[in-house]
């Protein structure tokens, strides 16, 4: 069978690997549809820390399956599914609480091992997670989702809150849609104006912020929660700039939640968490339950307007051309997608 694999930075191309045999609890799926993550796409480019060449890419997965045991889940061949890629060692003392989603041996699909940017995968049972009849393209998309409703869920918003997101990207965006779902009055701030304008016309947001400089953004902060500040702010880029925006942007005991990942440190005047008495949250993968969840929302929902977020498509046999060309277009691409 054929599979991607990046060779070293900037150099990919199909290769040609044995075929895939069902194991004791796997099924064989057929991948139709990956996005490219974030973290493929720096994979792509030498700039993740976690990633060994070769590495084949992908864990935003729809697939249909091809063979499976019997199970009492449902789960029959030609069905299409997602999967839960972040796979969990079962040992350590997050697994033992059940806390698969922060297991301290974490190997996610595309980064630690082998993703499914291939003509098989073979998957555990468990991970695999019925599609419920959507669009292969939307259900590529609910493993992104996933990651942003898992971090909203666990601030806990509630309507009438005001809700920062920083960064403008899948995730972000995701994040905003996620928080309208709870109530929230939502605002998302990037520095691209571009961007926000994109935000503002297709997701129903109550506004955006500008992040040129910090003092405008400041004055929007101040202007759109009555010098208050946001009762949530969320951070979603992965920058120690944007993460200190959120401390500044957070109300006197709100919270912050960080999904955006960075090798960087951040420097700060720590005092404020206890000056504010803020909750500051981390937000790691998802769960099974998360991805179940959004696939219901994704059914019930269409005015979620999931299609705008998908920039281009590309056969898989241009699976290449596809990495190259979100690295020259990541400012202005949200989801680049594999087609097989």
């Amino acid at each position: 069978m054929k599979a991607l694999s990046i060779h070293e930075p900037y150099s990919c191309g199909l290769v040609e690997l044995p075929d895939t045999f069902p194991e004791l609890g796997y099924a064989v799926l057929r991948p139709i549809m990956n996005g490219i993550c974030g973290s493929d796409l720096n994979t792509y480019r030498g700039r993740n820390v976690y990633v060994t060449y070769p590495r084949t890419p992908g864990h935003e997965i729809a697939a249909e399956i091809v063979s499976i045991p019997e199970n009492t889940r449902g789960l029959t061949p030609g069905m299409l599914v997602t999967c839960n890629p972040y796979f969990n060692c079962g040992d350590c003392y997050s697994c033992q609480r059940g806390l698969l989603n922060c297991c301290q041996n974490n190997e996610t699909m595309g980064v630690q091992r082998d993703g499914a940017m291939k003509d098989k995968i073979s998957m555990p049972l468990q991970r695999i997670i019925s599609g419920e009849c959507l669009d292969p393209r939307h259900l590529a998309l609910v493993e992104p989702f996933s990651i942003a409703w898992h971090g909203v869920k666990k601030s806990k918003i509630h309507s009438g809150n005001n809700v920062l997101v920083i960064g403008a990207g899948t995730i972000g965006i995701f994040a905003a849609i996620s928080a309208k779902q709870f109530g929230a009055r939502v605002f998302v701030s990037d520095i691209s104006e571009e961007k926000l304008d994109f935000v503002d016309a297709n997701f129903g947001i109550d506004g955006v912020l500008l992040n040129d400089s910090d003092a405008h953004f400041k004055e929007q902060v101040r202007y759109h929660t009555n010098n208050q500040g946001f009762d949530v702010a969320i951070e979603a880029v992965g920058n120690p700039m944007t993460f200190k925006a959120c401390i500044d942007a957070a109300a006197y005991c709100g919270t912050v939640i960080q999904i955006g990942i960075s090798d960087k440190n951040v420097n700060f005047n720590f005092t404020m968490i206890q000056k504010k008495e803020l909750s500051i949250f981390g937000s790691r993968n998802a769960l099974n339950e998360d991805f179940e969840e959004v696939i219901k929302l994704f059914g019930q929902r269409t005015a979620l307007r999931l299609s705008s977020m998908i920039s281009a498509v590309f056969p898989f046999k241009k699976a290449s051309e596809a990495f190259a060309y979100l690295d020259a277009n990541a400012l202005t691409t949200f989801k680049v997608m594999v087609e097989h």
